[in-house]
């Protein structure tokens, strides 16, 4: 049989010389460093409220990608997540939240997907004899931990602990960067109570919409009086509203606060109250308490947002 002989196709040439230079951007993008709004190399991080999100992203940098589900101005008592949410809860390497039963509405959420993947809530590193103990609310702590930044501190080995388990090559930096944070709240712990000092003790009185800062109170000297309980789920009546009239215009307290995440009209209906009564209280200003501020609003950051409050109770009770 005549030995066969294969003669090289024209058209197959041509078409295979397309084939390589088509492939060659490729390969040598390929190459390239990857462009800064990659992702796909970083923890897929799902966090619960803002200063959650502030924490996780300050201690991750630059090795996780966070999604934060509780914007500015969002009570996370009341939040219930959406079909989006447990798309992003569902991709997460990671998910953090406060725990307390903050994200009341969530809890359950949060147990189903601990079956699969590692779910954090960054409260548990607070021993139980530091947590408050509010009688209204019953067989739970106040969730309310970020008010003391002694406490905050106490979160961040939280997340560094987390985040350097789910990628032990980078947790070197996480402890670089947590280290660094711990350094700046120390500072802003040292900052808050000199402020606070600053107030005359008769005028250290901080009543806002509802008892969100017992620990801030607890933590720097003030008697803290909120209109509803521990959680905005909790309504408030004519005699609670009545209960705080009685005590701001008896005690001549000046100022009261709203807080962003609640509705104003709880505040106002005190305001209205004391004036009745022949005492003009002022609102001395809008107070973040449950959530942070809007991007460039100074509060939009966990420091940001506790230098924010500060400034603005001190001003209005000095």
């Amino acid at each position: 049989m005549p030995k066969r002989t294969l003669v090289p196709n024209p058209s197959r040439r041509i078409m295979s010389l397309f084939c390589v230079l088509i492939c060659i951007p490729v390969i040598f993008s390929g190459c390239s460093s990857p462009d800064k709004g990659d992702t796909s190399d970083r923890l897929q991080i799902v966090a619960t409220t803002g200063m959650i999100t502030d924490l996780v992203s300050t201690i991750g940098g630059d090795r996780v990608s966070v999604v934060g589900l509780m914007g500015p101005g969002v009570d996370p008592h009341y939040y219930k997540a959406t079909q989006g949410d447990l798309g992003h809860l569902s991709n997460a390497d990671l998910i953090v939240y406060n725990g307390l039963f903050l994200e009341g509405k969530m809890e359950d959420i949060f147990i189903k997907m601990s079956r699969n993947k590692t779910v954090v809530a960054v409260s548990h590193v607070i021993d139980e004899s530091s947590l408050r103990r509010p009688p209204e609310f019953k067989g739970h702590f106040d969730p309310h931990i970020w008010f003391d930044v002694g406490l905050w501190r106490q979160t961040i080995s939280a997340v560094q602990t987390a985040l350097s388990e789910a990628a032990p090559a980078h947790a070197d930096s996480f402890q670089v960067r947590a280290q660094r944070y711990d350094r700046q709240l120390v500072d802003l712990n040292a900052w808050v109570s000199e402020k606070v000092a600053s107030i005359p003790p008769e005028r250290r009185v901080l009543v806002t919409a509802h008892d969100a800062f017992g620990y801030f109170g607890q933590a720097y000297g003030l008697e803290v009086l909120g209109l509803q309980g521990i959680s905005t789920v909790a309504e408030y009546g004519v005699n609670d509203v009545r209960r705080l009239v009685d005590l701001i215009s008896d005690r001549k307290i000046p100022a009261i606060f709203v807080e962003s995440s609640v509705p104003e009209r709880s505040i106002n209906a005190v305001r209205e109250g004391c004036l009745a009564r022949g005492h003009e209280v002022m609102i001395g200003g809008t107070l973040y308490s449950d959530a942070m501020g809007e991007a460039g609003s100074g509060a939009d950051t966990y420091i940001g947002m506790v230098r924010t409050n500060v400034t603005t109770i001190v001003e209005a009770l000095r």
